[in-house]
């Protein structure tokens, strides 16, 4: 397909395509003249995984650029390709502003920092999740566990490991159906593509259904009054 026809499939405005395409975001088409290139559907497929990033994850161009980089190295297995393409995603806050009441002094965390990393260390040991007590401090999805736990704990709000696992067992059935889903596609590419896509466009979903669930346990519980 033409660049327009490229832009009106995937709503995307030329220019902002054109744009993409100096940025290294979107391959180069196929040239076919000196002013004109032929666009596929990989290049449609792109358009979207960015357009996701970019409007609803809000993450920076230059984050971007990393993420597929990840998502187009083919020297990697799927397991390591995806994986280093997640974590270079944007995360929650990893430091807590551990300061002032309750907080660290400058020298070295504070005890609610370290009691957050032992019970989530007791987490992945209770769920058997090897993978990632193995990675530990150098997954940054970890530290944003264990920011996430210290900054409950310093409110008064301890979440240990007992509390943690029965909601870790059903993230994991969530984690189980995503995957079946990335699954379907054919290619390497388009299951990488789809799994970040789809770790910013769902998380949105997941939290409306949580909130839902709760409005609807609320009103079994206590009624509408």
């Amino acid at each position: 397909m033409r660049l327009a026809e490229l832009s009106e499939r995937s709503g995307v405005a030329i220019a902002t395509i054109k744009y993409y395409l100096r940025e290294g975001l979107l391959p180069p088409g196929r040239r076919v003249s000196a002013t004109t290139a032929d666009y596929g559907e990989g290049h449609l497929r792109r358009l979207r995984l960015v357009r996701a990033m970019i409007q609803v994850g809000q993450v920076p161009v230059a984050r971007v650029r990393e993420v597929l980089a990840h998502v187009d190295d083919e020297s990697l297995g799927r397991t390591m390709r995806l994986g280093a393409a997640l974590w270079a995603l944007p995360h929650e806050p990893e430091q807590a502003d551990g300061k002032g009441e309750g907080g660290e002094d400058g020298d070295g965390e504070d005890e609610a920092t370290t009691a957050a990393r032992a019970e989530v260390d007791q987490l992945l040991r209770t769920l058997g999740w090897s993978t990632a007590r193995g990675l530990g401090e150098l997954s940054p999805v970890h530290r944003s566990l264990v920011a996430a736990v210290a900054t409950l704990t310093r409110l008064g709000y301890p979440w240990d490991a007992a509390l943690m696992a029965p909601y870790a067992r059903l993230m994991h059935q969530v984690a189980v159906r995503d995957l079946d889903f990335v699954e379907t596609f054919p290619s390497e590419a388009e299951k990488v593509e789809t799994a970040v896509a789809a770790t910013i466009l769902f998380q949105p979903v997941l939290k409306a259904l949580h909130r839902l669930a709760q409005e609807e346990e609320s009103a079994r519980r206590y009624g509408l009054e």
